[in-house]
């Protein structure tokens, strides 16, 4: 199995019933009346908002994933049993598996308005019923990647940092859309599970509650540069200007050399832009000082390893056939 498939497990999560009560009533008339011929489905973005001209295709994988293991095992039918489905209705769907073709664009590629990205050809009650799920894994994912390419351009060959774990909705989320934002371009993430399951280098340096704990930058300052040498201290937590001092001042002991010998550069971001686009990061090996820069080019306010060669945004899911 997958990361993506052992994660949800282990969350307690039923792929199978993460679905619409609807796919399932249509399942059940589609089975009953024998409606079972071949059906062909298509998600693709209608058109694209005013100033945005492409989009980044992404949750392949997922979908992949989930179609090649899709069962209603013994829980979910129990659960459907109870929702009111009748036995025979339960007993053929314990059979059903996806036996179809998918077509898409590989994870990483543009896309644009009314091309798709994913095609589904498959009997009819197995196109339909992964319907859900292929919608809320594709266009989560792509809308991650879409901005995240956008961020990378920006940020004109500087490296940008994923700090959006704690914003995502949900840990899923937040897995999905570092995977998602480093296939994009990204150099990193924050997120150490991400880095973990999906290879993607991890990158942090401190935060505000740090120095408050402190009570004072000089000390803040002192204690975490004897722990990390080569890091990036932020100089804004009480007074930016006297933050820059501090560090100036640090540089020349024998605390800070060996850690601000080779920095030329400093940054920092205040809480307010920190909250807003994320975090900066430094990679071991590139030591930084302070800074009177805000890092936007290496931040963002978002939460991808490239992910296995497979198969291959908002959405438009239909013209069965």
């Amino acid at each position: 199995m997958s990361p993506a498939h052992d994660r949800e497990a282990a969350a307690g999560v039923d792929l199978a019933l993460f679905t619409d009560l609807y796919e399932l009533t249509m399942l059940q008339s589609y089975h009953e009346h024998g409606l079972h011929a071949p059906a062909t489905f298509e998600l693709f973005a209608r058109t694209l908002p005013s100033g945005r001209n492409y989009l980044l295709a992404c949750g392949l994988d997922s979908a992949l994933t989930y179609l090649e293991t899709l069962e209603f095992g013994a829980e979910s039918l129990a659960a459907l049993e109870r929702v009111g489905f009748p036995a025979s209705f339960l007993d053929w769907l314990g059979e059903l598996r996806f036996t179809g073709d998918v077509w898409a664009m590989p994870e990483g590629a543009p896309a644009f308005g009314n091309e798709p990205l994913l095609t589904v050809e498959a009997p009819l009650p197995e196109a339909q019923v992964v319907e859900t799920y292929l919608i809320n894994q594709v266009h989560f994912q792509t809308l991650a990647a879409s901005k995240g390419a956008r961020v990378v351009t920006a940020a004109a060959g500087r490296p940008v940092a994923d700090f959006g774990g704690r914003r995502a909705h949900g840990a899923d989320a937040g897995l999905t859309a570092a995977r998602a934002l480093y296939l994009a371009g990204m150099a990193s993430t924050s997120n150490v599970a991400a880095g973990a399951r999906y290879g993607i280098p991890v990158t942090g340096t401190m935060a505000h509650s740090y120095v408050q704990a402190h009570g004072e930058d000089h000390a803040a300052f002192r204690d975490f540069v004897a722990t990390h040498p080569e890091t990036t201290l932020l100089v804004d937590t009480f007074d930016t200007l006297e933050g820059v001092r501090t560090v100036v001042a640090l540089a020349g002991s024998s605390a800070m050399r060996s850690a601000c010998a080779t920095s030329g550069s400093t940054r920092s971001r205040s809480a307010r832009s920190r909250s807003r686009r994320g975090a900066s990061s430094t990679p071991a090996g590139s030591p930084r000082c302070a800074s009177s820069r805000a890092a936007a080019s290496t931040s963002t306010a978002s939460a991808i390893s490239s992910p296995p060669a497979r198969r291959s945004t908002p959405s438009a899911w239909g013209r069965a056939r």
